[in-house]
């Protein structure tokens, strides 16, 4: 079953108490808002030919594709400030270049360039055109081909502007904030450091429990009311009940789907709903904002407020992954708020190779970028916010002198890369200044002579 975003039903009189979460999660409530910026950093849109297939010298030869990357010279002394490399992840590059504050305050101080690159197959920076998510044409969409697109586009903007002994230091949140960390484990003659803000690695590399991240997000919500969460339990209860009633007409008209549902939608349709609430989890900042869609402050309070006191209709979101990256996270009713949905190792091959034609490889992310193992690694700062659910399956704990771990108590995902708000907790604002230093000083490092 596949659901675009519809316009929602009439309001409606069934009181289903997970309606408000989604509408809010989906961005149809809540002001819209600008991100806090230091300053206009003044933003250059540019291209570069990057090559199609870094490691294939045979299939596609010299073959290239437009990479878009933003560059900013707002903040940057020549001869003397570093590069500050965003390590683009799964959307639009603008999106990121326009929610990640924190590296526009921190160039200004470090008198830094700021490049933010585009990861190839999002926004613009498609190798195959309108073709690029076909079957048979996602091929080279993986994390070493990006890893390599940013390692050569760092090298080629460093010779364009004459400073080729420039440090440059990664940042990156979330998928984003993987890519910092194993570009700076991948590539660490060109990057002297790594922020990598709420990056799961742990999890994505298939280690950890698979009942973790909804757990996590239930908390979430059980720590604003367990009357929140009870409704929730209660409103996934209704819907099945319809669903086994086959009033699906009515579920239909409820939520404003787009198609007509059937029986065998209830599955799809828990996961959306499931989903949406992980997306309140996650973006539960203390003022409001705009990444995902506008959003209120405090969104999982907003939610359990209007859960509890207002009925509406819902829509959902979804995304797997079938190669590098294990997303094969299950909700079982238990330890958590959701209905019991299991996305075993098994069902996630059987999706990858019916609909696009591959098989997953579970534990390559262990073989090429060390799994949870980063002893010999160095130089990388992963911070996670206890509020948000990807934080268990990520780096909790230092494990050296200079990969440091900061746990950013009261942040959601990767509350760090944001702007300074007078919201914002103390917690954060430690955090950066934390980061700060500690980037100041692999700059510092990176400038001595041999």
């Amino acid at each position: 079953m596949r659901r675009e975003r519809c316009a929602p039903a009439a309001r409606p009189t069934l009181p289903w108490a997970l309606a408000v979460a989604l509408l809010l999660a989906l961005g149809l409530r809540g002001p819209a808002v600008r991100a806090h910026r230091v300053a206009d950093p003044g933003f250059r849109e540019g291209y570069f030919e990057q090559l199609l297939d870094h490691f294939n010298f045979e299939r596609f030869g010299n073959k290239t594709f437009r990479q878009r990357f933003l560059v900013s010279e707002k903040f940057w002394k020549r001869d003397e400030g570093p590069i500050f490399f965003y390590t683009g992840n799964e959307g639009d590059v603008w999106s990121f270049a326009n929610n990640s504050g924190f590296i526009l305050e921190l160039a200004a101080r470090e008198a830094a360039l700021v490049v933010f690159a585009e990861h190839r197959y999002y926004g613009k920076s498609l190798p195959f055109g309108a073709q690029s998510t076909q079957r048979g044409r996602t091929e080279l969409l993986t994390v070493e081909q990006a890893l390599a697109d940013f390692a050569v586009l760092l090298q080629a903007l460093r010779a364009s502007f004459g400073i080729p002994d420039a440090p440059a230091i990664a940042f990156g949140g979330s998928y984003g904030g993987m890519l910092s960390a194993y570009m700076r484990m991948k590539y660490p003659h060109l990057v002297a450091g790594a922020l990598a803000a709420s990056a799961p690695i742990v999890a994505v590399a298939g280690l950890g429990d698979s009942y973790q991240f909804f757990r996590d997000v239930t908390a979430d919500f059980e720590g604003q009311s367990p009357k929140c969460v009870q409704g929730v339990r209660d409103a996934f209860r209704e819907i099945k009940d319809l669903f086994l009633q086959k009033a699906y007409n009515t579920v239909s008209q409820e939520f404003g789907t787009c198609q007509p549902l059937s029986g065998q939608d209830l599955t799809q349709l828990f996961a959306f709903a499931r989903n949406a609430f992980t997306v309140l989890a996650m973006m539960d900042y203390p003022y409001p904002t705009n990444f995902l869609g506008p959003l209120p402050a405090n969104p999982v309070r907003a939610g359990c407020d209007r859960l509890l006191t207002e009925n509406q209709s819902i829509v959902g979101l979804r995304a797997l992954a079938c190669t590098e990256i294990n997303l094969t996270f299950a909700s079982n009713n238990v330890t958590d708020m959701f209905p019991k949905l299991a996305l075993t190792e098994e069902l996630r091959q059987q999706y990858c190779l019916d609909t696009w034609g591959v098989w997953p490889r579970r534990d390559w992310l262990r073989t090429s970028f060390w799994g949870a193992d980063l002893r010999a690694a160095s130089n990388i700062i992963f911070s996670n916010g206890d509020l948000d659910p990807w934080a268990g399956g990520g780096i909790r704990s230092n494990l050296s002198a200079s990969v440091i771990a900061v746990t950013i108590q009261g942040g959601a995902h990767h509350l760090d890369l944001r702007g300074s708000n007078p919201a914002d907790p103390a917690s954060v604002v430690e955090a950066r200044k934390l980061e700060a230093a500690l980037i100041h000083g692999w700059v510092k490092a990176a400038r001595r002579p041999w």
